[in-house]
């Protein structure tokens, strides 16, 4: 069965502050992926590429990392009456001495069969080691007991598959010994002290021959809390030094029981020096250097009795050790035809051991890897893309480039880059770029806070300005509202005067009517007197033609015609002077005529233009009036207006 609810086996809790320690531990360049969730850092595990060396869980102060195992479902399906039996590791009693005995007697009154410690499958595995090496020149190889370190070089590693022992780890030796050799179908639950067994559980090429993991951890906790509890039981199958196994060397030791201490076993454990030296061991291996006998490595830097799924409060005490170490002199005290006993040699124990497993097929117990690298792949970083990268984070030189202050959770800044360059971080976790972001927000904070500062002061001026404004409004408001009751009243005084003026206009117009009449009249008085003067003027000639025949007629009298021709000489002035007078009267009668004429003329052009005054005037009257309602409204707003600039002004 897979892992549960969606969640990788290795995997971030609520406690989570992105710390990044998580990420200063972790062998693999990609696991730990930093998100927001909820506005919030984190460091998220992709429980794909994880391998489950639990460094993570040494690391970090806050107890965000959790893991999951079977233990809940092994103990329902007990329940439910399934036949199980138990596999024990041998670290479990190593950390139990005291529960040991009455928690296996607990499992047994809920339903557990058989109870098969590892101890005895790790001998099998001691046996199938050297069995393979010995027989196949097999030098240089890994062991297999770890599955942490199986899964990085199957995942990470695969140059070194061809070095990994082709034998199953104990855990594996004692399932199939159990199917095989014990007949036993039951499923099996490992009751274990490491969180990656449920990888090798579930890897295909181990057949499915285990159903649980039961971790230390969880099973403790919940035969706590469920008080589970029974007569002490231990288990069926006696064990040699397979039971040193947890112990850090504990392989290298039995080796060196069956083949002496003149073969090198490289021994190397804990997640800070294991996997650098895998990669250091691939470059050896590629090199064709001298290679050990064999490899002993665990992840766990104290083994596996302090393995990733042990209690918190375990790993403190050394205890464990001390008991493990009490297991192994009881393992050598064996009878004296034990393959484990003391006093013999190595050859000697080395043929025993070949004798007590002479039954078992050894390939049964071969094992076949799986290069799983193209399920993780990490993108290669090249020198184009990390510039790019480097310029986006603002490091601009070889000396910002290399930095390496690990804040951000990676050895490197170039490892660093090629996290963001895979997706799994970004470049806000580098301090060094938060720090230049900060240092230039607080650049723009503090050129805006002068920009503001400026526009403050801009704006106390213009609300001075502003305030003395609206003073200067309100005082403009009252001198406006002042002139519009002057104007109101102005107004309606030339409502009454423009209706004077209209009366008046309409005498005018009566006067200039009868002015037009009176012209008239004299104009035809003028045309009578015209018609006097040619009446005149004939009289004149007459009396000029008389005055002639008189003169010639007292020019025939002689000088007893002279008085005649004197009244004749006279008669003749006053004829001419008559036709002057009223030549004279002619032309100032054409002249009156003419001005008499054009007063007429004007006198009917003043008419029209007091017509269209008196119009204009009616107008006026109206209009005056309805300015005068008008004005009224507008002295009301204005004074509503008034009272909001006081406001303003206050």
């Amino acid at each position: 069965m897979g892992n549960n609810a969606g969640k990788s086996l290795v995997y971030t809790n609520e406690n989570c502050i992105g710390c990044n320690k998580c990420i200063s531990v972790c062998p693999v360049l990609t696991a730990n992926h930093a998100v927001e969730e909820d506005g919030k850092s984190k460091i998220v595990v992709d429980g794909n590429v994880c391998i489950s060396c639990g460094a993570c869980f040494d690391a970090c102060e806050h107890e965000a990392r959790s893991f999951q195992d079977d233990t809940v479902r092994f103990f329902e399906d007990l329940k439910k009456g399934e036949k199980i039996s138990l596999l024990l590791a041998p670290a479990f009693l190593a950390n139990y001495p005291k529960e040991y005995a009455s928690v296996l007697g607990g499992l047994k009154k809920l339903g557990v069969n058989h109870i098969i410690s590892v101890s005895f499958g790790a001998d099998i595995t001691t046996w199938g080691y050297i069995k393979y090496i010995t027989e196949h020149n097999f030098t240089g190889g890994i062991s297999q007991p770890c599955p942490a370190v199986v899964g990085y070089v199957e995942k990470y590693i695969p140059e070194l598959i061809p070095q990994l022992v082709p034998i199953h780890s104990p855990m594996m030796c004692s399932a199939i010994y159990a199917k095989k050799y014990m007949n036993i179908s039951d499923k099996l639950a490992f009751i274990s002290p490491c969180i990656a067994k449920k990888n090798e559980i579930e890897d295909p090429n181990t057949y499915g021959h285990i159903s649980y993991n039961v971790t230390f951890d969880h099973l403790m906790k919940y035969v706590r809390e469920n008080h589970i509890t029974g007569p002490d039981v231990t288990d069926e199958i006696e064990y040699g030094l397979g039971s040193v196994y947890p112990m850090p060397g504990g392989l290298k030791e039995n080796v060196y029981w069956f083949c002496g201490e003149d073969v090198f076993v490289r021994q190397i454990e804990g997640e800070k020096h294991m996997y650098k030296f895998l990669e250091n061991y691939k470059e050896r291996v590629r090199s064709n250097k001298e290679l050990p006998f064999m490899v002993d490595a665990l992840n766990c830097s104290k083994g596996c009795v302090y393995g990733t799924a042990i209690e918190e409060e375990k790993e403190a005490s050394e205890d464990n050790l001390y008991i493990l170490q009490e297991i192994k002199e009881k393992s050598k005290r064996k009878r004296r035809n034990h393959p484990f006993a003391k006093g013999l040699t190595e050859k000697q124990r080395l043929k025993r051991l070949n004798s007590a497993f002479a039954k078992l097929d050894i390939n049964d117990f071969v094992r076949n890897y799986k290069d799983r690298s193209k399920e993780v792949m990490i993108k290669k970083l090249d020198e184009k893309e990390a510039d790019q990268i480097f310029r986006s984070m603002n490091k601009l030189t070889a000396q910002d480039r290399a930095i390496n202050c690990s804040a951000c959770g990676y050895n490197t800044c170039r490892d660093m880059v090629q996290a963001v360059y895979n997706g799994c971080n970004t470049k806000t976790s580098c301090i060094h770029f938060m720090k230049d972001e900060v240092e230039k927000d607080k650049e723009r904070v503090e050129n805006l806070s002068e920009e503001m500062q400026k526009k403050n002061e801009m704006i106390a001026v213009k609300n001075e300005q502003i305030s003395a404004l609206m003073e200067s409004l309100v005082f403009d408001f009252e001198h406006l509202d002042k002139s519009i009751r002057e104007m109101s009243e102005g107004n309606n005084n030339n409502a009454q005067e423009s209706t004077g003026i209209n009366m008046l206009m309409i005498e005018v117009v009566e006067f200039s009517e009868q002015l037009k009449e009176a012209l008239g009249a004299i104009e035809t008085l003028v045309q009578g007197l015209q018609k006097n003067n040619e009446e005149i003027t004939n009289v004149a000639d007459e009396t000029n033609l008389l005055s002639l025949n008189a003169s010639i007629e007292a020019a025939r009298a002689g000088s007893a015609g002279r008085g005649f021709a004197i009244i004749a000489e006279n008669i003749k002035k006053l004829a001419d002077s008559s036709k002057e007078t009223a030549s004279d009267s002619e032309e100032n009668q054409f002249k009156i005529g003419e001005a008499v004429l054009n007063l007429q003329n004007r006198a009917g052009q003043l008419i029209e233009i007091i017509d269209g005054v008196n119009a204009k005037v009616t107008s006026l009257a109206a209009a005056t009036e309805e300015i005068a309602a008008a004005t009224v409204e507008v002295s009301e707003i204005t004074n509503v207006l008034k009272r909001k600039m006081e406001e303003l002004v206050q």
